[in-house]
């Protein structure tokens, strides 16, 4: 999926006009729907305005991956990786239990 289908997709499902998209990141409306149109490319600056502004990372903007990562998900991520190795261990301890009663859970209601 190119660009401009991406942001198209996605601001759209954020329920955010061009028009509102374009103030964010200080461009002219019809910049936007150029962008979604892939007639142009955003700067890698202006790029990342338009991640920041639709809460996602830029990989998947540019399409490096199909997974949606939040900016609240990323930054929580990047917390974790500051921590000593025994506190991620005890972190990744609570999340994979908690993972594990969700599956289990949900496999219960199928």
């Amino acid at each position: 999926m190119l660009f401009g289908d991406r942001l198209s997709e996605i601001r759209k499902k954020k329920k955010i006009s061009q028009d509102d998209l374009a103030k964010k990141i200080g461009v002219h409306a019809p910049v936007i729907g150029r962008y979604e149109r892939s007639e142009v490319k955003p700067s890698i600056e202006v790029a990342v305005k338009i991640a920041e502004a639709l809460n996602v990372s830029l990989d998947y903007l540019v399409g490096s991956t199909d997974l949606i990562l939040e900016k609240g998900i990323v930054n929580r991520i990047q917390n974790i990786q500051k921590l000593s190795e025994e506190d991620k261990g005890h972190l990744f301890a609570l999340m994979d239990a908690f993972l594990l009663k969700c599956n289990i859970q949900s496999n219960l209601a199928v």
